[in-house]
């Protein structure tokens, strides 16, 4: 599933591959992808014949800078992936597979693609349709990214919240860029429960949790994925903490499913 890792990915080749070609064309054939009041006609009356700047990510939200052929026509794309989303440029993908995915592209899930002059073209491909196109999206409603997050920042995430600490890590609105397999791999390393309130954290726990958030996060990116935490592979039913043996717990914390170590996340 696309978090940080795999979105920061499709940064990377959308600046290498997409960026200064002129856009020669927009195909969006399931509108119910379209968010923002966006529809296929708009897309390509502001999108053709001008040509991405920039490319940037914030969270888990793709967003590419478009200078467009006359005045009022510059716009920001954002492209969110859900669980199951893929960026291909020219036929090449970002990253080779995603969990909970087809490991094969079938034209029919091609959910949102731009073709450039002299050939060529990319491609948003998500069998789950649960990410989304869309112009100008606000970026204030998303928190600090997670990867450039300060320990401060993090305090003032899960300050006076109620809700249980996995539940306020994938909240984007307060810190954008941590899904359920990076939720659960920090919190592991960090040896927190998922089940405590945000607002219980002490000041050395922040600075801990923060700690683990940033290493885990390059670690990851190192290795190639948000699948890749030294706990994924136990995240099954029997599976045994890699860290002391004891046996993962599980049960669904924040709307997810989640796996902690009892013996050791306090």
């Amino acid at each position: 599933m696309p978090e940080l890792p795999e979105v920061e990915s499709y940064r990377s080749l959308a600046a290498s591959a997409a960026l200064g070609r002129e856009i020669t064309g927009v195909s969006a054939p399931d509108s119910w992808y379209l968010k923002g009041g966006a529809d296929a006609a708009i897309l390509r009356a502001r999108l053709i014949g001008g040509r991405f700047t920039g490319a940037r990510r914030r969270g888990k939200l793709l967003l590419l800078d478009h200078r467009g052929t006359g005045p009022g026509r510059d716009s920001v794309l954002g492209l969110r992936f859900g669980m199951t989303g893929r960026l291909v440029v020219d036929g090449v993908a970002a990253v080779d597979g995603l969990l909970y995915s087809a490991s094969t592209n079938q034209a029919r899930h091609d959910r949102f693609a731009v073709g450039f002059a002299g050939g060529g073209s990319m491609v948003v491909h998500d069998p789950r349709r649960l990410g989304g196109v869309e112009l100008d999206p606000d970026e204030s409603r998303l928190g600090p990214d997670a990867l450039t997050l300060t320990p401060s920042q993090l305090g003032a995430a899960l300050a006076g919240s109620a809700a249980p600490l996995k539940a306020c890590l994938l909240d984007q609105g307060r810190l954008a860029g941590v899904g359920n397999l990076i939720a659960d791999e920090v919190l592991w390393r960090a040896g927190l429960s998922p089940q405590r309130a945000g607002r219980s954290l002490e000041p050395f726990e922040i600075r801990r949790l923060h700690r683990h958030l940033r290493r885990s996060l390059d670690e990851l990116m190192r290795r190639g994925g948000s699948h890749t935490g030294d706990l994924q592979e136990h995240r099954l039913p029997g599976g045994l903490c890699p860290r002391d043996g004891s046996p993962l717990a599980r049960a669904t914390v924040g709307g997810r499913t989640t796996w902690w170590c009892p013996a050791h996340q306090r």
